[in-house]
């Protein structure tokens, strides 16, 4: 009895230290780092409207170009979403005070699944100078503003990017990709409201960088 008890206790003590036949270690996924600064072009997919737009709201963007790490590897492919959320909405006012919307942008989901959070901003397209690598990709200088919003105006009346203070001068992107110069002025009796037309493009801007594995397909 004592021999065989023996036999059995040894077995069990081996089959828990040694791995079964055919199993592997799983490796751990790389992760690379999309740094601080890169600029996300996206195309809005429902319109905001500062007269039916509350603080909270959510909203979602496709991205258009895709994504890579600082050192080229694919992690944010063209199609993902990039969702948003609504800070602040002020209506516009006498004046020609026009409407302005802050908005703040919190997640990338991907194809695959994937979602990752990200702390990202509202920027335009024409005037976020900065440094292009090969893939095109651009990542803005580190003096770029951050505090940009939507703001009730423009060619089309519909929004300008910028920044309300200091005249109210904005990039309008209402009717196309290019974007045109306008001004905020007093010279009507009421400031325009906030229209951002589904499927506008404009740039999120990185505050933080964020990593994730290499993109495959699900």
């Amino acid at each position: 009895m004592g021999v065989r008890r023996l036999a059995v206790m040894l077995f069990l003590t081996i089959s828990t230290v040694v791995p079964a036949q055919g199993q592997t270690k799983k490796k751990k996924p790389v992760y690379y780092s999309v740094p601080v600064n890169t600029v996300m072009r996206v195309r809005l997919n429902e319109e905001l409207d500062s007269e039916t737009a509350r603080v909270g709201d959510s909203f979602s963007a496709t991205l258009v170009d895709p994504v890579y790490s600082k050192g080229g590897v694919l992690v944010v492919p063209q199609a993902s979403n990039v969702i948003g959320h609504v800070t602040n909405v002020q209506r516009a006012q006498k004046k020609g005070q026009p409407a302005t919307l802050d908005v703040v942008f919190t997640a990338v989901k991907l194809p695959n699944g994937v979602r990752r959070a990200i702390n990202g901003s509202l920027t335009d397209l024409e005037s976020s100078t900065g440094n292009s690598d090969n893939e095109g990709q651009i990542t803005a200088h580190k003096t770029s503003k951050r505090k940009l919003k939507f703001i009730g105006g423009g060619a089309a009346g519909g929004a300008v990017i910028g920044a309300i203070a200091g005249g109210g001068k904005g990039l309008a992107i209402g009717a196309g990709v290019g974007a045109i110069t306008g001004a905020v002025t007093g010279r009507i009796k009421k400031g325009h409201e906030v229209q951002v037309k589904s499927g506008t493009e404009f740039g999120v801007i990185l505050n933080q960088a964020f990593a994730l594995p290499k993109y495959r397909a699900g």
